[in-house]
């Protein structure tokens, strides 16, 4: 790590201004006294799902302006310490400056990609499905393979992860994957991995080893808050039960615990099986239902390509929005952005994505400001 310099401090306090900019800090702080206000107002909880709406807008405030704060104190540290560094040629202070500086250029990133985030639902939990396309047996290997970078970006990045669907496929790999991802951001941070991810390898089953390409599709839905309304008909559901099976195969328990529910007027189906209670499934399940319907509300009302799913076609050669090639070459290329790197495994095994997901939305930022 080299030592910092007067003038990358420079440059770290002009970014953290031009963030303050982005984040519109002053209007955030009188937001926060605002909706602060409306929390201590009497009879407030009456209107619960008003309350709610309220009460989880302050903190998203809040943890914007709180940000910005700690990113100014860290500044200051910074700046405290490399000016007693070059006062009296003391290493630790110079080391203190250099590790407090590059801290504060991580936490600069994150606000910078949290001030694209416009809609309210960026900030809040995600639901994704991972499934097999185009490869068969090899497809059912990728969509796990797929799954499993998931769960290890989500590690990385604190969020909780809720497996509710994973059935094992016929032989290797799983039928799909469906899980739910709670944390700061996650929807609006993973919406940039929706479409068609296409793997390229010497086929793992293949006993003369030929090289393969595989696909998986990737969605990702919001997690919709309670006061976001879904009319939803009971008479247009079909709800089965049936035993649950976990990831691999294994029995979960041996009661009629998984549901699938059908919504009969739009095809749409889902499925929760990884409770070990038929009402948590169910909960589980008619929460992806509302997500899955909103959706397909928003398309009807845009009559446009929906933003939340992005452009739909076959999960198949062609419409691939990121290439991982394990032979004859290692790389892995996002074909929207341009960027690549040669290090697969710290990808697919260490879920190190955060380079693919900040280039996006800054493709994507672009693309709609040049609109």
């Amino acid at each position: 790590m080299e030592p910092i310099t007067q003038a990358d401090l420079e440059q770290l306090a002009v970014r953290l201004e031009q963030v303050a900019g982005y984040l519109h800090v002053d209007e955030r702080r009188a937001q926060v006294a605002e909706l602060e206000a409306q929390t201590a107002a009497p009879g407030f909880w009456d209107d619960a799902q008003a309350a709610s709406a309220v009460t989880r807008k302050l903190a998203a405030a809040k943890d914007d302006v709180e940000a910005y704060e700690r990113a100014r104190a860290q500044l200051e540290d910074a700046q405290a310490a490399w000016e007693l560094a070059e006062e009296l040629d003391d290493e630790d202070s110079r080391m203190e400056a250099t590790a407090t500086a590059h801290e504060l250029a991580h936490d600069l990133d994150e606000l910078e990609l949290a001030s694209w985030f416009a809609d309210d639902l960026d900030h809040g939990d995600a639901i994704v499905t991972v499934t097999p396309g185009q490869g068969g047996l090899e497809a059912q290997d990728w969509c796990e393979m797929v799954f499993k970078m998931y769960l290890r970006y989500c590690d990385q990045r604190g969020w909780k992860v809720e497996v509710l669907d994973a059935p094992a496929g016929e032989a290797i790999g799983l039928d799909r994957a469906t899980f739910q991802v709670s944390g700061h951001n996650a929807y609006g941070m993973l919406r940039s991995e929706q479409g068609v991810h296409r793997l390229v390898r010497i086929s793992p089953t293949d006993a003369k080893k030929r090289r393969q390409t595989t696909f998986a599709g990737v969605e990702v839905l919001p997690v919709l808050p309670d006061d976001v309304e879904v009319e939803i008909n009971q008479d247009d559901l079909r709800v089965d039960v049936f035993h649950s099976h976990g990831h691999g195969g294994q029995g979960v328990n041996t009661t009629d615990s998984a549901v699938r529910i059908t919504h009969l007027p739009t095809g749409i189906v889902v499925t929760c099986q990884n409770e070990r209670s038929q009402i948590q499934n169910r909960a589980f399940a008619m929460n992806v239902l509302r997500s899955k319907l909103y959706e397909l509300e928003l398309e009807r009302r845009a009559n446009e390509l929906d933003e939340l799913r992005g452009p739909k076609g076959q999960i198949s050669f062609g419409e691939q929005i990121r290439n991982y090639v394990l032979y004859p070459y290692q790389m892995v290329k996002d074909l929207r952005t341009g960027v690549e790197t040669g290090n697969v495994d710290a990808v697919l095994k260490e879920g190190n994505l955060d380079e693919f997901v900040v280039a996006y939305h800054r493709w994507a930022t672009g693309n709609k400001s040049s609109e």
